[in-house]
């Protein structure tokens, strides 16, 4: 009953329709008490955190108390004893004199880096080197809080707290406070609302140092996923985890002395102070169903106005990239009028394409029939060359300018070639060099190399592309090395001639042109070193390498050269 209304080309809009059906998935957003509960729960939730962590702190401030006042004195007793270190006895005396002046502590004394233990409050030196407590103290260098139940000293379990004593950044000793274990033992539990379960203090490594419920009690207690060093150095955190027994437990954990000592209270998962935030799962799941109950309605809405017409235009603009055939039917019927003009706007940018690839296609042919008109008679005017010079080779009256005009004639042909080779390809962007050489090589070998010379000849030559800009410069350097060829190969009846030329790959973007012939004990003759240049010219201008090997009855030949697959730069000669 709609239909009429939201037939106009406004309602027909895929922006209207997609906000249409979007504002009516999003409708149960609008229970915002919902979400205010939830931030509420969640809040909650934190301030019990907060309080745990309270507690926590309460219950351990005799712990934390005598452990950062131990901390305290031993920093302060460093001071004294960094002065009178070298005199034991009146350093065993300060200590002594610092140890009865306060009921905390059973033993003062200060240890050097060897284990020696001379300052002491007892008045007793010692080596305790071989002490697990000490080398724990070599091992880490820092301040620590260690238990032993067998101190070198004191005839009671104890708690060590190290402070190390350094001179100008290096470590000469450490100075050690042992508090009684019973001290706190004795110590009052503070009244709070809820008790935790274990109440424990451990060390940087991972120790216990003192407990409320006994050791074994607060090692069942523990949490299973992790050592309690994993803690160390968070400040102030509450967390979820299973007892070395498998039952949930909710532990806060707080430093005493940050990087040195920590408490830790262990609480049951149903603790009340936890419950308040008991809301929190239920506030989570309401926003999550009405959001996926919107992305149904929203999806539902996008796949059946716009999502559906768009694929269908995306395979009539595949299907006209690939065979160049416009679409059969239009889209029509609800399909928005967004996507409509869309496909109309297709429509006419094919049939531009279709006419502009047309008329270039057209152009590009005519193009190819002049470049190859051009190729062509350029070929005929360098034959025309050619014959002109061949007629006046004949009339030459010396053998030497008979052999520059031949030389000459050569080089007019082998450019003669190339463009005989451009206007017979149909690709007039590259130039097959294999089948180039071969053509230029038996037309030098024709004229230069007669019948029953005794010189064998071997080619080999792979199909490699040029540019037409390379193809002049490598049948030019092809001539006169061949030229050399022919005239320093040696054959005679005691020994046969070989000329071996090649050209192949040696890289992807790499060729090699490779010119060997045999030489004898022929005489060289003088020249002007023009066809020496002239290699050196050609190999340049293909960006390549010369190398030429004169060993005894052979002389080589080899260019590589670079074989772009786009255009490359020339380098100047």
């Amino acid at each position: 009953m709609t239909s009429g209304f939201l037939s106009t080309n406004i309602f027909r809009g895929l922006a209207f329709r997609v906000l249409l059906f979007l504002s009516l998935a999003l409708l149960p957003i609008g229970l915002i008490a919902v979400v205010q509960t939830r931030e509420i729960a969640e809040q909650n939730l934190e301030n019990a955190e907060l309080s745990l962590l309270a507690i926590t702190e309460q219950a351990s401030a005799k712990e934390s108390g005598t452990i950062q006042e131990a901390f305290g004195a031993a920093a302060a007793l460093a001071s004294v004893v960094k002065l009178i270190k070298s005199d034991n006895v009146s350093c065993s005396a300060f200590m002594r004199e610092y140890q009865q002046s306060s009921d905390l502590y059973t033993v003062a004394s200060f240890i050097q880096n060897d284990g020696r233990m001379d300052c002491v409050s007892t008045g007793v030196s010692g080596n305790v080197s071989d002490r697990p407590v000490f080398q724990k103290m070599i091992e880490h260098k820092s301040r620590m809080a260690n238990v032993t139940s067998t101190p070198a000293q004191s005839k009671e379990p104890v708690l060590i707290v190290t402070n190390p004593l350094k001179v100008e950044e290096e470590l000469i000793g450490f100075i050690n406070l042992s508090i009684p274990e019973k001290v706190f033992n004795d110590a009052p539990v503070p009244e709070t609302g809820s008790q935790p379960i274990a109440m424990l203090t451990f060390n940087a490594q991972g120790d216990i140092l003192t407990t409320k419920n006994g050791l074994e009690a607060a090692e069942q207690e523990l949490p299973s996923f992790a050592a309690l060093k994993w803690y160390v150095g968070q400040s102030g955190r509450v967390f979820h985890d299973t007892n070395q027994q498998g039952q949930d437990r909710v532990y806060a954990v707080l430093p005493i002395v940050p990087g040195v000592a920590y408490a830790m209270s262990v609480w049951p998962e149903d603790s009340p102070l936890l419950q308040a935030g008991a809301m929190t799962t239920l506030s989570f799941v309401l926003p999550v169903a009405m959001w996926l109950a919107s992305l149904v309605v929203a999806f539902w809405a996008l796949n059946r106005l716009a999502i559906k017409h768009i694929r269908k235009l995306g395979r009539q603009m595949r299907h006209f990239a690939l065979n160049r055939t416009l679409p059969r039917t239009p889209l029509g019927g609800v399909v928005p009028t967004e996507i409509v003009n869309m496909e109309h706007a297709f429509v006419g940018m094919a049939e531009s394409i279709l006419r502009d690839e047309a008329s270039l296609e057209d152009n590009l042919r005519q193009k190819n029939i002049l470049l190859k008109e051009v190729h062509h008679r350029v070929k005929n005017n360098l034959q025309l060359i050619s014959s002109i010079m061949n007629m006046q080779i004949r009339q030459a009256t010396t053998s030497d300018a008979k052999r520059v005009l031949q030389r000459l004639q050569d080089r007019i042909l082998s450019l003669a070639t190339v463009h005989k080779s451009l206007y017979q390809n149909d690709n007039l962007t590259r130039v097959d060099g294999g089948a180039l050489m071969h053509e230029i090589v038996n037309q030098l070998l024709s004229v230069g190399l007669p019948s029953g010379s005794g010189v064998t000849v071997s080619q080999n030559y792979e199909a490699v592309q040029l540019d037409p800009d390379d193809a002049a410069p490598l049948t030019l350097l092809v001539s006169e090395a061949i030229t050399n060829a022919l005239k320093y190969v040696a054959a005679d009846g005691k020994a046969k001639g070989h000329i071996e030329v090649s050209l192949s790959h040696t890289q992807p973007e790499m060729a090699l042109l490779f010119v060997k012939n045999t030489t004898g004990n022929i005489d060289p003759e003088a020249g002007t070193g023009l066809g020496s240049r002239l290699i050196n010219a050609f190999s340049r201008q293909l960006n390549g390498q010369v190398e030429i090997i004169d060993e005894e009855g052979t002389y080589t030949l080899s260019v590589e050269f670079h074989v772009p697959l786009q255009a490359k730069e020339v380098y100047d000669y």
